[in-house]
């Protein structure tokens, strides 16, 4: 380690090779915590380059329990988090109005970091339960059309940094990488970053995988469509900046998005936003971003007709019951 943070320190960059092996190493416990430590902050200093992160992901894919679909076409819907606007759960609430729906959501995620109540906590709140079980999993997407893949089961070997992250308490290149190392790699995936030089990495990276994918980040910010202002999204085919009026809604303040401070609090807000009896600013908040992955996953059909769909699923009720099923 001391030769790579040498090499860091001088500002040097890492190959991908290079990358992925020191990412292997940390994971097996070869190092101590301060080293860690140090190793993670040199990227709050710098900014991380393609190779860096294609490496870092390289090593997290190779080590994580593998889970295979097959031909079933899902998507994920995922934010990097960090950025710090402690919004309710967004992504989480809007995979399940995608599936409501009608198609398959394979959601990859964890316990908050920097923000009070992250994925994994408001559905452990909310009564589920998590597994590393595939044929289980495949059960809840059968039935559901829905299943989350609970990051620490699945990337067991990343124990090994828990503790620094917790006792750095702020985001990390650990964040960037959350959305990229969803065990099933599904067809399609809806990013959320928080900031747009993040964005244009996972643009580089998501161009060379082949699949489809819509990339988001609010320019105050927000690792989500926030509504509060402009948006910056990139696919596959286009790369343009749309302001909330061009989803027909109005533009919202950062109070109309607070997520609380507690489990409780979150799980509360989510069950009122699929029971359709939220405020009008979750309710568009979450319409719009279960749009954008329908969108992903159909490019062909208009964003209008996809937020059409996204009401639909919520205002019937299909969406509430997705979870329903889902917790049985």
């Amino acid at each position: 380690m001391k030769k790579i943070l040498e090499k860091l320190f001088e500002h040097q960059r890492l190959a991908r090779e290079e990358a992925k092996e020191v990412l292997l190493q940390i994971a097996a416990g070869q190092y101590n915590d301060i080293q860690v430590a140090a190793f993670t902050t040199v990227f709050q200093m710098r900014p991380i380059c393609v190779a860096e992160l294609q490496g870092f992901r390289d090593a997290l894919l190779e080590l994580c329990v593998p889970f295979q679909l097959d031909d079933t076409e899902s998507i994920d819907i995922v934010g990097t988090g960090g950025d710090g606007k402690n919004t309710f759960n967004i992504s989480t609430t809007s995979a399940f109005v995608v599936a409501g729906a009608g198609f398959k959501v394979t959601k990859h995620g964890s316990y908050g970091v920097s923000s009070a109540v992250g994925s994994s906590n408001v559905l452990l709140e909310l009564g589920y339960s998590f597994t590393n079980d595939t044929d289980e999993l495949k059960q809840q997407l059968e039935r559901s059309n829905i299943c989350f893949l609970h990051a620490p089961l699945f990337h067991p070997a990343l124990k090994q940094v828990v503790p620094v992250r917790k006792q750095l308490g702020m985001k990390t290149f650990f964040n960037m990488l959350g959305p990229l190392v969803n065990p099933i790699q599904p067809q399609a995936q809806l990013f959320g970053t928080y900031s747009l030089e993040l964005a244009r990495l996972y643009q580089y990276i998501m161009q060379e995988s082949g699949r489809k994918f819509t990339i988001v980040y609010a320019l105050d910010g927000y690792d989500e469509v926030s509504l509060t202002g402009a948006v910056s999204i990139k696919t596959n085919d286009w790369d343009e900046l749309m302001a909330p009026e061009d989803f027909g809604k109005t533009t919202l303040q950062q109070s109309d998005l607070y997520g609380g401070e507690t489990e409780a609090e979150a799980a509360a807000i989510l069950l009122q936003v699929l029971k359709n009896q939220s405020t009008a600013a979750q309710k568009d908040v979450v319409v719009v971003n279960a749009a954008l992955a329908i969108h992903t996953l159909c490019p062909e059909k208009s964003l209008g007709d996809c937020i059409g769909m996204a009401t639909e699923s919520l205002e019937s009720g299909r969406a509430l019951q997705v979870l329903k099923r889902l917790i049985g």
